[in-house]
């Protein structure tokens, strides 16, 4: 049932295509040397990543590939939208932080919603990757994967860019702020 629910219809699968190409072509300055039609067909092979590609997009995050890996053959996806993803924020950092939270919880963790569509949250590395091509979270910011040693103290990382630079900060696991949501990565 769970696999169901991840599979795109053939309207669908076309649409997220459409999209995507788009990006691309309105974007190369983030994939310079990179071709679309190589980036479609490694998707058309992988259909079950088109999926967590359209979540990424319905819930704002405006993927593009940012990247290609030479070893392991992937493209490299990340939310590039100009503000941290909309339909990602008011989250806390973790299911852990957000069951120990004993008023006014969240309704959902960033790890969770990541999960549950299928990405990862950009590392702080990168977070300032992404902030290399292009300016990003003038207003908001967004969690990062947080250090285990951080974490354990009950902590969280987050970062976003203010007067043209990245700052990373720390936060309550529990906490959550409407202008907080997180940025997703996918390989393909």
């Amino acid at each position: 049932m769970e696999n169901e629910k991840r599979q795109l219809l053939p309207e669908q699968h076309e649409e997220i295509l459409e999209i995507l190409k788009a990006r691309f072509e309105k974007n190369m300055n983030r994939h310079e040397g990179l071709e679309w039609a190589k980036v479609k067909a490694k998707l058309e092979a992988n259909t079950g990543k088109l999926w967590p590609l359209n979540e990424m997009e319905a819930t704002g995050g405006e993927p593009d590939v940012v990247g290609y890996d030479e070893k392991t053959g992937e493209f490299i996806f990340y939310d590039c939208s100009a503000e941290s993803p909309k339909g990602r924020r008011s989250v806390c950092y973790d299911h852990e932080a957000l069951v120990s939270r004993k008023k006014h919880p969240p309704e959902n963790s960033a790890i969770g919603m990541a999960t549950a569509m299928g990405v990862d949250l950009l590392t702080e590395e990168q977070y300032r990757e992404l902030q290399l091509l292009g300016n990003f979270d003038l207003k908001t910011s967004s969690w990062v994967q947080t250090p285990d040693h951080i974490r354990k103290l009950g902590g969280a990382i987050f970062c976003d860019r203010r007067y043209d630079t990245v700052f990373v900060y720390h936060n309550g696991a529990d906490s959550y702020y409407a202008a907080r949501g997180f940025r997703g990565s996918l390989r393909v």
